[in-house]
């Protein structure tokens, strides 16, 4: 394994921390919590950042930073769930999206065996707005921030089934085309 895939695997750390601290957090806890979570979501950048500079793309690498990432912000939005902070369906729909994509991605005949498309605009757009709900949610906020807070996800929740739909609709066009020509 190269630099950014460790960089990427190391990521996977701030998990078992979040879902710990989250628990029952206090205000304290809050604070580190958020900063070890925005530390993580940092790495994001960092380790693409380093596998294109260094030029170690790699297919471990290109497979495990969505996966990495949807666990990143998977966990705390169900410890969220729990503490009653987001309700369990607006976190279902990420869920929802991010395993159709991620099946999608995975299985190339779905593709009609065109290569795995990457991250467009949208999807950054989704990844950004899902680290600033996911912060917004874990910060102990005073409660005039509780409805920015909880646009911010909803804002989320919508920019990630755009993000989906605008990922599928290309691709089942481009597969359809494929299966029609074999």
């Amino acid at each position: 394994m190269n630099l950014p895939t460790w960089i990427t695997v190391s990521r996977l750390l701030a998990v078992p921390l979040l879902l710990y601290g989250l628990r029952e957090p206090t205000t304290a806890w809050r604070w580190g919590l958020l900063l070890v979570f925005l530390v993580a979501a940092g790495t994001d950048w960092l380790d693409g950042y380093l596998a294109r500079r260094l030029n170690q793309v790699t297919e471990l690498g290109k497979f495990l930073d969505p996966l990495v990432d949807k666990l990143l912000v998977l966990a705390p939005l169900l410890s969220l769930v729990e503490l009653g902070q987001v309700p369990a369906w607006g976190v279902f729909l990420i869920l929802a999206r991010e395993l159709t994509i991620a099946g999608w991605r995975v299985n190339p005949s779905l593709q009609g065996g065109t290569a795995i498309q990457g991250a467009n605009l949208w999807g950054k757009l989704k990844t950004v707005s899902q680290i600033v709900a996911v912060a917004l949610l874990i910060a102990p906020l005073a409660d005039n921030w509780r409805l920015t807070t909880i646009v911010a996800f909803w804002v989320a929740v919508a920019l990630t089934w755009i993000s989906g739909a605008i990922y599928l609709l290309p691709q089942r066009g481009e597969a359809k085309k494929t299966s029609e020509l074999t």
